[in-house]
């Protein structure tokens, strides 16, 4: 089976504007979330979040494509030229045909349709609207495939272009399916990874109603506290994180630096509830168990779980199960961190974020940490790193989502040179 390879990296999140100022957010253990600053978010139950600071036109972005672009494709496109900068790959290469793009999101435009929903109803106070003051742009965001249509301008993409919509493993699903486009055979090079900016009034008006954020407010940067056993909810962010994908050996062949092989990935559904997860975390740990078996890897192989990590109580306690199922007797000993402690959780987003991440960890051999986590709850009780990064070698990740809909995914990132088993 073709090697599937990591060249290019691009991000933006909360707390940093690039690669670098994530990675020195996340290993320094500090937190982004805040209140939220968009609107007035003061009729909401929960009234923080982790923003970005984005300044499109700053960022290369035309009046032109900011007029037309909602901001999640904005993040998108500015991933998407960032990887395909530090990939130092020479498109031309490769027909354009043979170029492919994959972008997750869970709620996609949701920023550009609830503005101008606003405009036309006169925030809501008319039912009857006048079409005259519709954006000429309405169409675009209300069709989500838009999105990865411009991310495939941006990289001259003729060939498979999709949307991978399924909540919250979105951004491990659109990863994981541009790599089996590669393996495949159904092309060369793929720009896959995933966008979300859902803080508006209607996305946190909704996670309010099942109260699945938390109401820690006055105490915005310690709000998301995984595995801690006075967690409450999580905290909606937004974000994007695009890679370039390639085969092992045209990565070799061009001297490009390789940030890490995906070795295996697997998703499974529990088709059991919308938002409720059984116990015993069995459909998650099937996902790793397949994910190990494609990389070839045994569960002591692992050096470091990203983990999902959301900081509400059924989560934290189903994957620590699945992590037991899964990993055996290692669980215990391999360390586990969820960096939705610092930069809260971006939806579709969180998955690509969650495998920059990875990559990082094995790029610079550090585990970044579970910031605010002071009280463990006795249910979790694996290593959870808590507050300080931990410098060690790591030479191959798992990472994981779950998400509302049933969804669990499971990814394994290692160093080229790993052995097999």
């Amino acid at each position: 089976m073709t090697r599937v390879v990591v060249t290019g990296l691009g991000v933006r999140a909360p707390g940093g504007s690039g690669v670098k100022e994530f990675w020195s957010l996340l290993s320094e253990g500090r937190t982004a979330t805040r209140g939220i600053t968009f609107f007035d978010s003061s009729p909401f139950r929960s009234r923080v979040a982790g923003e970005v600071d984005f300044d499109g036109a700053a960022e290369g972005l035309t009046p032109q494509e900011l007029r037309r672009m909602d901001r999640a494709t904005q993040f998108a496109v500015v991933c998407a030229r960032e990887a395909l900068a530090d990939s130092g790959l020479p498109l031309e290469a490769h027909a354009p045909e043979r170029r492919g793009v994959v972008l997750g999101s869970a709620v996609a435009a949701a920023t550009s349709l609830e503005n101008e929903y606003l405009v036309l109803s006169d925030s809501g106070r008319d039912w009857l609207v006048d079409p005259a003051h519709l954006s000429p742009y309405m169409g675009d965001y209300l069709s989500p495939g838009v999105a990865p249509a411009e991310v495939a301008w941006t990289a001259g993409a003729e060939g498979p272009v999709i949307m991978v919509s399924d909540g919250c493993t979105s951004g491990l699903d659109a990863v994981g399916y541009g790599v089996q486009l590669i393996q495949e055979g159904s092309a060369d090079v793929v720009v896959a990874g995933a966008t979300d900016t859902p803080i508006t009034p209607i996305v946190v008006a909704c996670f309010d109603a099942i109260k699945a954020t938390t109401p820690r407010n006055d105490e915005p940067a310690l709000a998301s506290r995984p595995f801690d056993a006075t967690r409450n909810g999580f905290v909606l962010a937004e974000g994007a994180a695009m890679f370039v994908l390639e085969s092992h050996a045209s990565a070799r062949a061009r001297g490009a630096h390789v940030y890490a092989e995906i070795g295996g990935y697997a998703t499974r559904c529990n088709a059991y509830h919308m938002t409720g997860l059984k116990k015993d975390g069995r459909e998650m740990a099937e996902a790793i168990r397949v994910a190990l078996d494609q990389a070839r890897l045994n569960p002591t192989d692992i050096d470091y779980v990203n983990a999902h990590g959301s900081g509400t109580k059924q989560n934290d306690r189903h994957e620590t199960a699945a992590f037991k199922t899964s990993l055996g007797r290692h669980a215990y000993d391999v360390p586990v961190s969820s960096i939705k402690s610092m930069i809260g959780h971006s939806l579709g987003a969180i998955g690509s974020l969650e495998i920059a991440a990875s990559l990082l960890a094995i790029e610079n051999d550090t585990v970044p940490p579970t910031a605010n986590l002071h009280h463990p709850d006795p249910e979790c009780d694996l290593d959870y790193v808590p507050l300080t990064a931990r410098e060690q070698p790591t030479n191959a990740v798992l990472t994981v989502g779950s998400g509302f809909g049933g969804f669990q995914s499971a990814m394994v990132l290692h160093r080229p040179e790993v052995t097999a088993v």
